[in-house]
């Protein structure tokens, strides 16, 4: 059985565990430059954060990759400094053209 993202804001279980080594590493850092500094503290800490960055490559953290859908942005854009209305359009007068696939379009690929 393969762990795998799904698309869910989740992750999976073994990039959770990745991510609490690294913030446990940051609190004993934390802990120990609140606490004197005590300076063997902190750098017990940095190892930490180093062997969580070690568990984040082998689990492939950043491969843990959540696909949202496509972005919708607003066509008209306020750029008044005192939030009136403005008539300014993205793409000039005309408006823009989006008889093409954006870069952010998932379904469709932009470039071809």
């Amino acid at each position: 059985m393969s762990e795998e993202s799904h698309g869910s804001h989740a992750g999976r279980p073994s990039s959770w565990i990745a991510v609490t080594v690294i913030f446990a590493g940051f609190v004993v850092g934390g802990v120990g430059l609140c606490l004197g500094p005590m300076w063997v503290m902190f750098w017990v800490g940095a190892g930490i954060v180093v062997l969580g960055m070690l568990v984040s490559w082998v689990v492939h953290l950043f491969s843990d990759v959540v696909v949202d859908a496509p972005r919708v942005i607003p066509e008209i854009v306020d750029y008044s400094l005192f939030g009136s209305q403005s008539d300014k359009r993205r793409g000039g007068d005309a408006g823009e053209v989006l008889d093409t696939p954006v870069a952010t379009d998932t379904q469709q690929s932009p470039h071809g």
